[in-house]
């Protein structure tokens, strides 16, 4: 894949989704919210699961254009996304424990994902917002990380686009 293409991607994406990725940056706070103070310990994995379900349709399906973002992003999302509801399924008392260091460092990457796109030059749209791939991936493993029960598969699609 180009670099035209793949920032042409991402600016199509963050003009025309852009009401979308604020409207899930609040549902991914809110989950996780509801999950570190246990009233609803699953939330965390549903709206990683909704996350991840959101960027393979409307990141890949939608405005990819590329095979390897058809053939391979897709799927992946897709599974992750999927993996991540049958979580909240089989494993909804799983506590959302406390992030150690590594992870802490894992969820400032996330938050520093727009600015360091910045520094590299990059401006709106063609820049890296907190709903798309990287970030949301990232994001994944971070929180999933903070649960005691992991399921390896996930783990391991986490892994593949991380």
């Amino acid at each position: 894949m180009n670099a035209t293409a793949f920032w042409d991607v991402i600016g199509n994406y963050n003009t025309q989704s852009m009401v979308f990725q604020i409207g899930m940056l609040i549902f991914l706070v809110v989950g996780f919210a509801f999950s570190y103070t246990q009233k609803v310990n699953w939330a965390a994995k549903f709206v990683l699961g909704t996350a991840n379900l959101f960027i393979a349709i409307a990141f890949f399906a939608w405005f990819g254009t590329e095979p390897i973002q058809i053939y391979f992003a897709l799927p992946l999302f897709l599974l992750c996304g999927g993996l991540f509801l049958y979580e909240c399924i089989r494993n909804k008392n799983d506590i959302l424990l406390k992030p150690n260091k590594l992870q802490v460092f894992f969820l400032l990457l996330y938050l520093i994902y727009p600015l360091i796109s910045i520094l590299l030059g990059n401006t709106y749209p063609k820049m890296v917002t907190y709903i798309m791939p990287c970030p949301v991936i990232s994001l994944s493993i971070a929180v999933y990380a903070c649960y005691e029960k992991k399921n390896q598969l996930l783990l391991l699609l986490l892994t593949a686009w991380g």
